[in-house]
């Protein structure tokens, strides 16, 4: 099974409440209508724990940003556990690390007294520190991200991370899931494609189907400092296009859905900066430092939370109006939103989604 681009809906694992169930049909019908004042809440809380991380991965925007670490806070996190019986899933992903967040476990704990289903995207070093806490706290998905199907290629890219370690972890997992005979967690790999680990994606999806997982993930690189400019895949779509057919093929073979970027020239926005955008409907993003952004992928910065004013006098700030306004609107949309490179919704025929170098790509962390 091929997926090429993310959809308005979520992960389907937990069956809904009729009180999620009811929210999120209002959602969907308010983001089709192009409301800019809505009526419902997100269908989705996401929480950047931190910007920091336990890696340094030669990748990361955070090499060729105004760098300084920022961590999420408790009472913050706390503030939103109302929301968490309304909207269907809370995401715990952004710039860092989110399993080095010293209350990591006790927030999957404190959403697990809700109807929220939970998701995380690690780098897969703590799973050893959080495997029980996966299965007491319900955890209905998490993502792996791997570079490479050898820890030499891995490593290289990963600095720090170690496949084995990783792969060790993640079959104990599956093994308890097994013997449980639990659906959940649903588990993916994350492969960041470049030019020089492009090869070994079909290695990777041989991997997943090894260890027992049940998806592969694929995002292109997008270069933020000249250093990487050779690890660009711009230009190179007839190698793109082999490997991806190879890793189908393997994927078939072995029963792992892969989800793929479109090719570029290939890609269903066609000539638009971005593919429709429904961000600023479906997610309430709040970054580590407190401020509320529309996505992870952009510099912008809407104002700072503030736990005690109404969600839906946040929800429905003139910030959040203007961006539902203009986002999708060719010549009004902001500039950070023109140049797209959120892997979701950018549009890979276009330059700008590989490589932002020289622009604001990262927000101000004071």
């Amino acid at each position: 099974m091929i997926i090429r681009a993310k959809t308005k809906n979520l992960f389907s694992g937990r069956k809904l409440t009729e009180r999620q169930e009811k929210n999120s049909k209002k959602n969907i019908e308010e983001l089709e209508s192009g409301k800019i004042v809505l009526q419902s809440y997100p269908r989705r809380l996401v929480f950047e724990l931190t910007n920091a991380c336990n890696l340094n991965c030669i990748m990361c925007g955070r090499n060729a940003a105004d760098f300084k670490p920022t961590v999420f806070d408790m009472d913050v996190f706390r503030s939103f556990e109302p929301l968490m019986d309304i909207v269907e899933e809370v995401t715990l992903m952004g710039w860092g690390e989110p399993t080095i967040h010293p209350n990591f476990i006790e927030m999957l704990q404190i959403i697990n007294k809700h109807s929220a289903r939970k998701y995380f995207c690690t780098n897969g070093m703590n799973l050893k520190k959080i495997k029980d806490a996966i299965f007491d706290y319900n955890v209905d998905v998490f993502a792996v991200s791997l570079d490479g199907a050898t820890d030499e290629t891995n490593g290289r890219i990963r600095r720090g991370s170690k496949i084995d370690v990783i792969k060790d972890d993640l079959k104990e997992i599956v093994s308890i899931k097994k013997e449980r005979g639990l659906r959940y967690p649903w588990i993916n790999f994350v492969f960041c494609a470049m030019r020089s680990n492009l090869h070994e994606l079909p290695d990777l999806v041989r991997l997943a189907a090894d260890i027992g997982i049940e998806e592969v993930k694929v995002v292109y690189l997008t270069v933020f400092g000249n250093d990487l400019m050779n690890e660009s895949l711009w230009g190179h779509e007839s190698e793109v296009s082999e490997v991806f057919d190879e890793a189908v093929r393997v994927g078939e073979e072995l029963g792992i859905i892969l989800k793929l970027p479109h090719i570029s020239g290939k890609d269903e926005a066609g000539n638009k900066l971005h593919k429709d955008c429904f961000v600023a409907w479906r997610d309430f993003f709040l970054g580590s430092d407190g401020y509320v952004r529309p996505c992870m992928s952009t510099p912008i910065q809407f104002f700072q939370y503030q736990k005690d004013i109404n969600f839906m006098e946040l929800w429905n700030a003139p910030q959040y109006q203007r961006y539902r306004e203009f986002v999708n609107n060719h010549d009004k949309m902001d500039l950070p939103c023109k140049r797209c490179y959120q892997s979701s919704h950018c549009n890979w025929n276009r330059k700008e989604s590989f490589i932002q170098i020289g622009e604001k790509f990262s927000p101000e962390w004071d």
